[in-house]
Parts: C-alpha cells; sequence; structure tokens
C-alpha cells in the first residue's frame, strides 16, 4: 500500500509529493480545479486555502475534510524521481 511521506507547495497549485515507495512528483491540481465542482472543492480555489494542506495516515488532506488517495495522486503526479 502506497502513502505519502512527504508534501511540499513549489507553486500555487501545484504540490511536490513524495511516496513510500520513494517516487517523487508533481502534482497540479488546476485540471482538477477547472473540470469538477463541489462543496469540499470550493475552497480549494483560494490559493492561500490550498497551500494549507496536511498528511494524515499517508493522504493529502484539508481542514474541511477532502481528502486525496495517494494511489489516486500517485497515478496523477508527473515522475521526477524514483530511488533504486
Amino acid at each position: 500500500m502506497i502513502k505519502i511521506l512527504n508534501a511540499t507547495s513549489i507553486a500555487p497549485y501545484s504540490i511536490q509529493l513524495e511516496f513510500s515507495d520513494g517516487m517523487k512528483g508533481i502534482w497540479n491540481a488546476e485540471t482538477l480545479l477547472n473540470q469538477h465542482q463541489g462543496s469540499l472543492l470550493e475552497p480549494l480555489r483560494k490559493a492561500d486555502y490550498f497551500q494549507c494542506f496536511f498528511i494524515d495516515a499517508g493522504a493529502l488532506c484539508w481542514a474541511n475534510g477532502l481528502e486525496f488517495s495517494p494511489e489516486r495522486l500517485y497515478e496523477q503526479c508527473l515522475p521526477i524521481h524514483k530511488a533504486a
């Protein structure tokens, strides 16, 4: 089971993620926010709120209860490094 170990903001809607298998990648949320609606996504449209993410049990989360599974983010990331 893959988990997110570290998350670092690198742009208003982009986060560098480090996964438990050693892969590092960039997740850009702009496409998600442009294509989907919903009460949990609305606060993320404000860059200041988007930056207030945290990791809980290996998932990327926000205080409003929104949580993205590490598996989904792993698939959506642009890989930048994978440890041997």
